[in-house]
Order: structure tokens, then sequence, then C-alpha cells
């Protein structure tokens, strides 16, 4: 499968102590099966950094994901266990990891996350408000989160 990082850079090499924490799915690398979602984000990292949009693609042979060398995990859907996933991931008080998956799989949340934590923890929304608050705006899409050497060495860039 051919899979897509958008960015405002050139990545020759993919090195995670560059990534951010508190993302969707923890200090990971992130790609898309969909080239305009990764120009999408491209286009949002120049927005915030300034640069030039640039998008990454590599192959990846789905069958790792069966594999049991890695550890992966999947959400085929938004659901109770996404967003809690999402919650710990976002809300995490240390760069740490929050989990030890090679592979995340699951729905993109919208953009205003932070806000939706800060509503749930101060008890103005429930968690079920808070879950479909998360749904993102433009309808259900998947990205894969990379959150090890392991998983990294599965990419082939082209």
């Amino acid at each position: 499968m051919m899979l897509y990082h958008g960015s405002n850079q050139t990545i020759d090499e993919i090195d995670l102590r560059k990534s951010r924490p508190n993302k969707d799915f923890g200090r990971a690398f992130y790609l898309s099966p969909i080239k305009s979602q990764a120009m999408d984000m491209a286009k949002f990292r120049v927005m915030l950094d300034g640069g030039k949009p640039v998008i990454t693609a590599y192959t990846f042979d789905e069958e790792c994901l069966n594999s049991s060398s890695l550890r992966v995990l999947r959400f085929d859907n938004y659901s109770e266990e996404w967003a809690k996933f999402v919650l710990a991931n976002r809300d995490a008080q240390t760069c740490n990891d929050s989990h030890d998956y090679d592979i995340v799989y699951g729905p993109i949340a919208n953009d205003s996350v932070g806000r939706q934590i800060t509503n749930l923890k101060e008890g103005y929304i429930t968690f079920d408000v808070f879950l479909e608050r998360l749904k993102y705006m433009k309808g259900i899409t998947f990205q894969y989160a990379f959150c090890s050497a392991n998983a990294i060495s599965k990419l082939v860039k082209l």
C-alpha cells in the first residue's frame, strides 16, 4: 500500500525524536493512505511554521499488520475505546509514550481536541459528548501512526 506524510520540509530520514508528543496516537510518524489528506496536513504545517508543503511517499506491506513481530492497535471506527486512547495520548503529562504499540491505525480526531479535553475535565460535557465532538468534521478519515523504530523499518521511501 502507498502511504503519504505531509510536512513543511523534506523527510530524508524518519527520526521519532523530532515527532511532537501529545498527538492522537502519541509520539509517532503519522501517515495517510490518502495523498490529498497528507497535502492538507502539509499546508497546515506551512501555515504554522512556514516553509513549503512537501509530500513524502512510502510503500508499506499491509501483511506486516498481521505479523507477530509488530504490536498493532486498530480502531476501525469512532468508539469509546478510541476516544479514551486519544484522550490518554493528548492529555499525557509527560513526553513519554502512553502505550507500547508499534503501529496504531484509526480515525483522525478533529482539530479542537484540546478544547474538548478541557471541557471534559472541567465537567462542562459528558464523555459521550466528548466522543461526538472528537469526530472529524470532514467525515471519517484514517491515519497510521508508526510509533517505533521497528515499525518505521517496514516503510520504504519512494
